[in-house]
């Protein structure tokens, strides 16, 4: 809707790096889910496994310029790290001055990190105060390439919003704390970062975030429940706060009756509400 209302492009990206993690079928599900909906995307769909050597190239050049170094904590190493109030873990820096070989130990590769810069990292929040992390305490030296031999995502989607001309982002509140890395390497890599809008979650009765790890019954148990494309699109709608609740409506009728300055006075209302 933000895409659309400002008379811009919205894109369909895969985030199909982590292959272990892929689950069969997944990516045919989001296409026919966003078709049923009625909410098409412009231009071809963009895979991340497809960008591999995009990504890639992007790592080498961080690494001839110094900015990884090799880290070879294991995950129960850094199991014990702590993080106040629901943000991620912060890397303590075991490995940042040792000096350590980029080979394989004992069968097994290093991690790269980035040596992040000292300060703060600041961006554009389209429906909130402006998002400010301070680096060293609140995002760390975050992984850019995995032990594993994965691209990590941070990289992947900062290399991606500057490459595809990417404006502007909405995305759920669970994804504000990836911001600062991103926006970050961004920085680095000396291009200019997207503006962000951070929307709450939906949640259940009991306030609790709906995800198909918890049983939560997704688009695929509201059609069991019988409810047709107008009557999701309604109820997504309202608990936004952008209509009536009850209201029956396609994606296209919703867009009518939006201006750019209600759709966002009306996600600012919902994601103060959800921070109360």
């Amino acid at each position: 809707m933000a895409a659309r209302l400002a008379g811009g492009e919205w894109l369909l990206r895969i985030d199909d790096l982590d292959t272990p993690r892929n689950r069969a079928g997944a990516e045919e599900e989001i296409v026919a889910d966003l078709r049923w909906l009625g909410l098409p995307w412009d231009g071809p769909l963009w895979r991340q496994s497809a960008r591999r050597g995009v990504y890639a190239t992007v790592l080498s050049a961080l690494r001839r310029a110094g900015w990884l170094y090799p880290c070879r904590c294991s995950r129960r190493m850094l199991a014990d790290i702590s993080a106040p109030h629901g943000a991620p873990p912060v890397y303590p820096g075991h490995c940042r001055g040792l000096g350590l070989g980029w080979a394989a130990e004992g069968n097994r590769l290093p991690s790269w990190r980035w040596r992040l810069p000292a300060g703060p990292i600041l961006w554009q929040e389209r429906f909130g105060p402006p998002g400010l992390l301070d680096g060293p305490s609140q995002v760390g030296d975050v992984v850019l390439r995995r032990a594993d031999g994965f691209l990590a995502y941070h990289l992947a989607t900062a290399v991606d919003e500057l490459s595809l001309g990417i404006s502007e982002v909405v995305r759920g509140e669970d994804l504000f704390w990836a911001t600062g890395p991103q926006v970050a390497l961004m920085g680095l890599l000396g291009g200019e970062p997207p503006g962000y809008g951070h929307v709450p979650l939906w949640r259940d009765a009991q306030g609790q975030r709906l995800s198909k790890r918890e049983g939560a019954e997704g688009l695929a148990g509201m059609r069991q429940r019988g409810l047709d494309a107008a009557a999701v699109i309604g109820e997504l709608a309202a608990s936004a706060g952008l209509v009536r609740a009850g209201s029956r409506l396609s994606a296209a009728e919703l867009l009518q009756e939006l201006n750019p300055g209600l759709f966002a006075e009306r996600l600012r209302a919902a994601a103060a509400d959800g921070q109360s």
